[in-house]
């Protein structure tokens, strides 16, 4: 079963686009409360920005999607998204599935909400020599109201054939923002390895695929 643009199986119709599932109840917003309060809940506190931008399918570029990132810094650029020094030490094949950010940041399609951008500038300077992996899990665009299937890759804006996006959701001025960001410089060359569908027209889709499960020895 390959990530497609359509469901992989039905789904039932339950008259409005949230998932299924009954209303929480006092006692489960309860528990919720005091978990707040007793726990330490680290990796969310960790998480110090919220960016929107735009992604599309790699094994379907004509398929777009409004994507929130809420940040997380590791150090100064690994996980999804690395720095171009940790991304030309990568495997060829594994460079392959990441794509550059330098025309998503230029063209004004990468946002932080609310953050003047006279204090966002240092971090789009950066991000703009960096390249990132993101894979799809729920894919809201085609209406599921759960995590159906599997995963999908997705690639980043181009201002090329089927990589150029239409950014009607933002309630900004995309053309604004692009000119405030003209003398931003991008990386003095980008991997040609990376955003892969433009040097070779293809993309990459996942199977699911049953397999033998690997036994654990017998205890002596």
């Amino acid at each position: 079963m390959a990530s497609s643009d359509k469901s992989p199986n039905p789904m039932p119709s339950f008259g409005d686009h949230r998932p299924p599932g009954e209303p929480m109840t006092m006692g489960q917003h309860m528990i919720d409360k005091g978990a707040q309060i007793l726990q330490s809940l680290k990796p969310v506190k960790q998480m110090s920005k919220h960016a929107c931008t735009f992604a599309l399918y790699s094994h379907d570029m004509t398929h777009q999607m409004e994507t929130h990132h809420f940040i997380t810094r590791v150090n100064q650029g690994v996980e999804y998204i690395v720095s171009d020094l940790i991304f030309e030490a990568l495997p060829p094949e594994e460079q392959k599935l990441w794509h550059s950010h330098a025309y998503e940041i230029k063209s004004g399609l990468w946002v932080n909400p609310r953050v003047p951008g006279v204090i966002e500038r240092p971090e789009l300077e950066n991000l703009a020599k960096t390249y990132g992996k993101f894979w799809c899990t729920w894919q809201v665009d085609r209406g599921d109201k759960l995590p159906l299937g599997a995963p999908a890759l997705m690639m980043s804006p181009h201002a090329v054939n089927l990589g150029q996006v239409s950014p009607q959701q933002y309630n900004i001025s995309i053309e604004a923002l692009r000119a405030s960001r003209v003398e931003i410089a991008g990386p003095e060359w980008i991997n040609l390895q990376a955003d892969y569908w433009k040097q070779h027209g293809k993309g990459f889709a996942i199977d699911i695929k049953s397999t033998d499960m690997k036994l654990s020895a017998p205890f002596a």
